[in-house]
């Protein structure tokens, strides 16, 4: 019989840090981009670095230690 991976993680857990991960850069893009004198422009740039980087993030959680 083949064993299963089992995780202490949900669904609830990855979509938690997928939304987290991106509000967290969009709000320091909207700082930036206001300090700049753009937080509309802040805005989109820290919705496009956040998408991948809260990918980057669930990925390491998912992957990291103990999710055998």
């Amino acid at each position: 019989m083949a064993e299963t991976a089992t995780t202490t993680h949900s669904l609830a857990t990855a979509s938690g840090l997928l939304i987290g991960t991106t509000a967290a850069c969009m709000g320091a893009g909207a700082v930036i981009g206001g300090a700049a004198g753009s937080w509309g422009i802040g805005l989109l740039c820290g919705a496009i670095v956040g998408i991948p980087a809260s990918i980057a993030v669930v990925y390491k959680v998912y992957t990291g230690p103990g999710t055998q």
